[in-house]
């Protein structure tokens, strides 16, 4: 009787401080001055390159945020009016960049963080279930030999990436599934998929083509544009606001099956239906940013140090966690080199693999959540 005292006590409490505490406000707050700072920096510098002011003005001209033409021609496709050579670049070139960037930041943060919960597995991510590879194998058939199909990109990352999350979960079920079992599918069917995705490039007669695949496999936002806004926004919006809406069932979760059903939840329903959102967001990013690595997994470990691991906290800090990362590493890709851009994989690679190391170390065990 007295232990469930204890553990009751802090929950009514912190029911009534809420969960939005100040930890999760300054996060938040720190994240979106990284991201827009990584973005001015994204729209200042390059070949053509001006000054801080000068990119400011050319950001937040009048002219431009309050022309419904100008928002028809980016977010619709229409005609553009004509436009000066700076609102060209910032507009056209290099905003968007960073907007799409936004976009898959959060769609892969949010994701994996999900992932983890219905997996009630750490080393889960998009990447590790063979999610990401799945999705690239789709989009990869799409842009090789059906090329016409450009549009439904997210919809067809989807399924591939579904009928992966599906195979591994096969795989993995022997009366039930465990944090290990899930990983080691993952592995295998991540491994299949990738051997897939480089059989492609025999197919393809393009030589630009292989190498934009080359690219986009590794995970890049060069070349990105306002089509890839449009091609994104909308699947990603709808994941990321059901899979912020889940959070507290998410919560439930991670209590166990058996907890979660004494409840009264439908844990396989609930555990199918978030699984599907993180799928739908994870290939919403990858459909316009390839396959990004480390990401999906990391960025949570990074968020749940900071904020808990109340997943109503932990959602909301991806969400601005995983554009601030995103943004900041492409511009490192794009700017550390003079002549050359790295896939923003690369980066997120090195920065993502030493800390998930350090993780491993500082932990007593890894593994289930």
């Amino acid at each position: 009787m007295g232990s469930s005292e204890t553990v009751a006590t802090p929950t009514s409490i912190e029911d009534r401080r809420g969960w939005f505490t100040r930890t999760l406000a300054l996060f938040c707050l720190g994240c979106t001055a990284i991201t827009v700072a990584s973005g001015l920096a994204q729209v200042t510098f390059g070949a053509y390159t001006m000054g801080v002011s000068d990119a400011w003005r050319t950001v937040f001209d009048p002219g431009v945020v309050f022309n419904l033409r100008f928002w028809n021609g980016f977010l619709l496709g229409g005609d553009l009016p004509e436009m000066s050579p700076e609102t060209v670049v910032v507009w056209t070139l290099r905003l968007p960049r960073v907007f799409v960037g936004i976009i898959a930041g959060a769609s892969l943060a949010v994701s994996g963080a999900v992932f983890q919960a219905v997996t009630r597995n750490e080393l889960a991510s998009p990447f590790i279930l063979g999610v990401s590879s799945g999705a690239g194998f789709a989009v990869l058939v799409t842009l090789v030999l059906f090329t016409g199909l450009a549009p439904f990109l997210p919809l067809i990352a989807a399924a591939g990436g579904a009928a992966a999350f599906l195979l591994v979960y096969a795989i993995a079920w022997k009366g039930g599934t465990s944090p290990v079992r899930l990983v080691l599918a993952g592995v295998v069917v991540n491994m299949v998929f990738q051997s897939l995705q480089r059989a492609l490039f025999f197919f393809a007669d393009d030589i630009g083509v292989v190498q934009t695949a080359i690219a986009w496999t590794t995970g890049s936002l060069t070349g990105t544009g306002w089509e890839q806004v449009r091609i994104a926004i909308l699947p990603a919006s709808i994941a990321i606001v059901i899979a912020l809406a889940g959070a507290r069932q998410l919560n439930v979760l991670l209590l166990g099956e058996q907890t979660a059903a004494s409840l009264g939840m439908r844990v396989e329903r609930v555990r199918f239906l978030l699984s599907g959102v993180a799928i739908l967001a994870a290939s919403a990013a990858i459909a316009v940013a390839g396959i990004v690595g480390f990401f999906g997994l990391v960025v949570p470990h990074i968020v749940r140090n900071v904020v808990g691991s109340d997943y109503r906290r932990l959602m909301v800090g991806c969400l601005f966690a995983g554009p601030a990362l995103m943004v900041s590493a492409d511009v490192g890709a794009r700017l550390a080199l003079d002549t050359v851009q790295m896939p923003v994989g690369v980066v997120t690679g090195l920065v993502g693999g030493p800390y998930f190391l350090y993780l491993m170390r500082k932990q007593q065990s890894m593994g289930e959540l």
